[in-house]
């Protein structure tokens, strides 16, 4: 299993929202960049980058700190957040971004994502964020009327190749992953699946691990200390 520490990035600044709420943000760091270097140096192999601002408004508000991001740690990344096109997909992986992640796109536009992945196929990621069981949508700033398990199994049979699934309530939080939730997907899917949301200890991690999750990320719990990287990392190793 992989670990992904999380960089959620607004107006330039490395922060954390508590259940995916605008108005219960936290900054972390002024330097982004910095944030990838530290990670990479704890044992860091993958980052998740989420441009929070796209997310909300539709399209990339972030690019050039992210694309910075990915020159100079060299670190294999995965990004979300207002990716809606494929202009947006090209000037990612031409950037050196290795995997992009669709999420409102998937719901609110289906045939373009189908034309996606039919294009792009593994550098596609779906991410589906879970609110009372229905899929969120814009940033977590909308739900939809799609039911989260029904649809993670509709994205599978179209050929993506890796879901990222986040309970929202948990994300965070501090208080813990929803391990039902993934052991309920691993036993529907034979697809990737990445847990997020809430992962608080490196008990969790070595569950989601034997779950048989591909990845897990890692968001709060790493900015508070909860949770120590290089410690999560090498806990990893050893299990393997």
């Amino acid at each position: 299993m992989i670990i992904y520490p999380a960089i959620d990035i607004f107006e330039g600044k490395a922060v954390r929202l508590q259940r995916g709420d605008y108005e219960q943000m936290t900054v972390y760091s002024d330097d982004p960049v910095s944030v990838s270097l530290g990670f990479k140096k704890a044992g860091a192999t993958a980052l998740h980058i989420v441009d929070l601002e796209g997310a909300k408004k539709g399209t990339p508000a972030n690019y050039q700190i992210i694309e910075r991001i990915a020159s100079e740690s060299g670190l294999f990344i995965q990004v979300g957040g207002g990716i809606r096109t494929s202009e947006t997909i090209e000037k990612y992986l031409t950037a050196g971004i290795k995997r992009v992640i669709l999420g409102t796109a998937a719901v609110s536009q289906p045939e373009i994502f189908k034309e996606m992945v039919n294009k792009y196929h593994e550098a596609i990621a779906v991410s589906i964020d879970i609110k009372d069981g229905l899929v969120a949508i814009k940033g977590w700033t909308e739900v939809s009327n799609k039911d989260a398990l029904t649809f993670c199994e509709t994205v599978s049979k179209l050929g993506v190749q890796t879901i990222i699934c986040t309970d929202i309530s948990k994300d965070g939080m501090l208080g813990g992953t929803n391990l039902e939730l993934y052991k309920t997907l691993r036993s529907k899917l034979s697809i990737g699946i990445i847990a997020s949301g809430g992962v608080t200890s490196l008990e969790e991690i070595g569950k989601l691990s034997n779950l048989g999750m591909d990845g897990a990320i890692l968001g709060k719990a790493l900015y508070t200390g909860d949770i120590d990287l290089k410690e999560a990392v090498n806990t990893l190793k050893i299990e393997s």
